[in-house]
């Protein structure tokens, strides 16, 4: 099992962030509702997005943006 954050979407292709690896993939490979800043969890030729895990990198990057403008 390996997971990876969709960074962007570049046409047909969805950019996805594995650490500090980068790798394109289809995008028809990815599941239909699927969008930036999804956490995917990638089991052989089983893609499907990790709710729980998105919602929680949601929480952290809104908590990490009330800090950056709280300090201006």
């Amino acid at each position: 099992m390996e997971q990876g954050i969709i960074d962007r979407f570049e046409g047909e292709l969805a950019v996805i962030e594995f650490g500090e690896d980068m790798r394109d993939i289809p995008k028809n490979k990815l599941p239909d509702d699927s969008k930036v800043g999804d956490v995917l969890i990638f089991e052989g030729d089983t893609i499907t997005i990790d709710r729980a895990g998105t919602a929680k990198l949601r929480i952290e990057i809104e908590e990490l943006m009330k800090e950056l403008f709280e300090e201006e």
